[in-house]
């Protein structure tokens, strides 16, 4: 015969009293999600974890503490298909890259049409209130479950560098070998004349150092970021592309929260959206004068030079949009909702 085991009295009251404070509502411990990005935890250097932080505050802030962040830099939780494969089969958060979400929506490649934008306040537009970019993230919800929620500015707009000559026109990649990002980059460099291979960021450093590549396209921050300033000589300005990343989510996390908690959650990916941006626009010249300090030489095209770089990069990466089976309708949107209808026939 079995028997029944005893508790003593203080134990029982002591699970009678845990049971209700479960029952009222008071939660024992937050829920942790993980968030992963690109780069050092160095808010000088690091747009991104300028905004990861930000982020984190204010979530736990503005959730009450029912959310955390736990925030995973350097690529801790792996390079950028790992992180977006993370995303989709665990409740996770992940600021990824061109390289992470456009295999998933080829469409995204639209998006670097070269010179599509102005400026910052133009780009901000686009992607906040365009046609365009609410498609591209529909999109990415129903292929793979994923929630786009913010566009993460990444340190300005790309500029080139090399350890070979300056370049101040498209004639200048002549014979260049370059490292890119992504196959949209491949033809990019392939237009001006040169060749482009696609290496990860994490060996980025150590590939122009030996010469695997001569030269390389990021923003400001990240040439300082991955200390590129040491193993190339040249920065030409170009601004050929607004330099973005983009923080995304587990959908089915987001939609398992409550309404209040989500509602909240959004509001502070906003906020931390908006000071990240401001920051890191009021760095963008402080960081050029930076590299020049470092010793590289700093080109500005002139309008003529341009003018070049826009006539020929432009008509080249269309066709390549056009070669990659992109249909027209995504194109024509997004020049629509960057004023540019006159770009295609």
């Amino acid at each position: 015969m079995s028997r029944t085991p005893r508790f003593p009295r203080t134990a029982l009251a002591s699970a009678c009293l845990l049971g209700a404070a479960l029952l009222s509502g008071h939660a024992l411990a937050a829920t942790q999600v993980n968030l992963s990005y690109n780069g050092a935890p160095d808010p000088e250097k690091n747009a991104v974890h300028v905004f990861a932080t930000n982020l984190k505050e204010l979530v736990e802030e503005k959730t009450g503490g029912e959310i955390e962040l736990e925030l995973y830099p350097n690529s801790m939780l792996g390079e950028e298909e790992d992180r977006m494969e993370q995303t989709m089969s665990t409740p996770s958060l992940n600021v990824a890259s061109f390289a992470g979400v456009s295999p998933l929506v080829e469409e995204l490649f639209v998006s670097a049409i070269p010179f599509l934008f102005d400026d910052f306040a133009a780009a901000r537009t686009f992607f906040d209130e365009g046609e365009y970019w609410q498609e591209v993230a529909n999109a990415l919800r129903e292929r793979t479950g994923i929630e786009m929620l913010a566009v993460v500015e990444e340190g300005g707009f790309l500029a080139f560098t090399n350890d070979e000559k300056p370049i101040s026109h498209p004639d200048d990649f002549e014979g260049l070998r370059f490292r890119a990002m992504d196959p949209s980059q491949v033809a990019l460099y392939e237009s001006f004349g040169a060749s482009g291979t696609p290496i990860p960021w994490t060996e980025v450093y150590m590939a122009l150092r030996t010469g695997v590549a001569d030269g390389q396209m990021n923003p400001p921050m990240y040439i300082i970021l991955g200390s590129l300033y040491e193993v190339q000589d040249y920065l030409t300005l170009a601004n050929i592309q607004y330099s973005n990343q983009f923080l995304v989510g587990n959908g089915a996390m987001i939609e398992g929260w409550d309404e209040e908690v989500r509602e909240a959650f959004r509001e502070a990916v906003a906020e931390a959206n908006t000071m990240a941006r401001e920051h890191n626009e009021a760095q963008v010249d402080e960081r050029i004068a930076y590299l020049e300090e470092q010793g590289m030489e700093v080109i500005r095209p002139s309008d003529e030079d341009l003018a070049a770089f826009r006539e020929i990069g432009q008509p080249a990466y269309l066709e390549w949009l056009a070669e990659q089976g992109i249909e027209r309708r995504w194109i024509e949107m997004a020049l629509q909702d960057a004023g540019m209808t006159g770009l295609i026939d």
